[in-house]
């Protein structure tokens, strides 16, 4: 399972900088003139972990395969995006495909970037979003809600679509959604207002570290829970210099985590994901799932035959894998369980994928017997 974020904000406030630099790429066009970027591009990235290492050192493994996450740059929008303005309509269906948002918002002064609105204002800036993002709802809530379409719909998502019709109209919270729907129920919807989303604050290198006045004004609006404060143009330095000499440049400027780890991890934390993983001595990989998953289910990310045919799974936590040495001193050592379907997987389980493939192979040979 890989998620999938989109970069979203107004024209020239460093969407495409940050993508090619979350994604040491040159895909994104980042020019100094708005609508650089139509169409989306896509740039998957591997989640960088260091206890796969760790576990593939103890397990001698020939290979090492990270879980993944996908950034979108998606083109800037402007006020009227949901009438059409700019290169709206497309841009906001763009977002939809997404898993969370990343509002990308200018927090920096220059004159040599043009700005599409007349000063630096983060806090209008991100309401201009919000607010096209609400309207191209509503519009969309309107339509769904009509007597004819009504029929084709689940009365659960019904009931989604008219308290969030209700919201909008009367101009409340949409955060009612959260208490009463899971967010499964709430990613069917398809509403842009609803999905999760972090705030990145652009920010000039002298302010990297203790933000400025344009930071301090928009987390006082919007609170620094989900908010970071980042550079896209230090992300590109880091990205251009060798692994030897980013930790030297990061602690130069005062930088403990580069932009990809903390969107990363603010990332995990809003859509409720875990890691998992599998490790032997032809593969150590990573495997991302939602938080609570039940083992049969994760099973299936590894393989849609192994969830249909899934009895149980050998587990060691991270930890005791670790400090026993592997498999077989976690087993003699009574730290490898035998989990059923009932099982909710934890954040650094680790599975033992052969055994599986194995019993499902045994199920597989025992159904064909009784077949013929």
């Amino acid at each position: 399972m890989s998620f999938k974020c989109g970069i979203v904000g107004l024209p020239n406030v460093g969407k495409s900088t940050l993508f090619n630099a979350l994604t040491n790429s040159n895909k994104a066009q980042a020019a100094n003139f708005p609508f650089c970027t139509i169409d989306p591009n896509v740039g998957l990235v591997a989640v960088p972990d260091k206890r796969l290492d760790n576990l593939a050192n103890i397990s001698k493994s020939k290979k090492i395969i990270n879980t993944t996450i996908s950034f979108v740059d998606i083109a800037g929008l402007v006020k009227g995006a949901s009438k059409g303005e700019g290169l709206g309509n497309k841009f906001l269906s763009h977002i939809r495909e997404v898993d969370a948002i990343i509002h990308m918002i200018r927090c920096f002064e220059s004159d040599d970037i043009q700005n599409v609105n007349p000063d630096v204002n983060p806090v209008r800036d991100l309401e201009i979003i919000e607010t096209e993002m609400m309207l191209a709802d509503l519009e969309s809530l309107q339509k769904r809600l009509e007597k004819n379409n009504k029929k084709n719909i689940e009365p659960e998502q019904i009931k989604i679509l008219e308290i969030a019709l209700d919201c909008i109209n009367n101009d409340k919270s949409l955060d009612l959604l959260h208490t009463e729907f899971s967010s499964k129920q709430l990613k069917q919807s398809g509403l842009l207002s609803i999905k999760p989303k972090i705030f990145v604050c652009n920010v000039d290198e002298q302010s990297v570290q203790n933000g400025n006045a344009h930071t301090e004004s928009f987390i006082k609006k919007f609170g620094n829970e989900n908010t970071l404060i980042i550079s896209a143009d230090i992300e590109n330095q880091i990205n251009e210099l060798e692994d030897s000499e980013r930790k030297n440049y990061m602690d130069m400027i005062g930088l403990k985590d580069t932009g990809l780890s903390m969107l990363i991890q603010k990332g995990y934390k809003i859509l409720e994901l875990e890691t998992f993983f599998t490790s032997g001595p032809e593969e150590t990989r990573a495997w991302t799932v939602q938080k609570n998953c039940l083992a049969p289910k994760a099973a299936g990310e590894i393989h849609t035959d192994f969830e249909k045919g899934f009895i149980r799974a050998e587990t060691i936590s991270y930890e005791d894998f670790v400090s026993n040495e592997g498999w077989v001193n976690s087993k003699t050592n009574g730290k490898m369980r035998l989990e059923g379907k009932d099982y909710i997987v934890k954040d650094g389980n680790v599975k033992n994928k052969s055994n599986r493939r194995k019993r499902y192979n045994e199920k597989k040979k025992e159904k064909n017997r009784k077949f013929f």
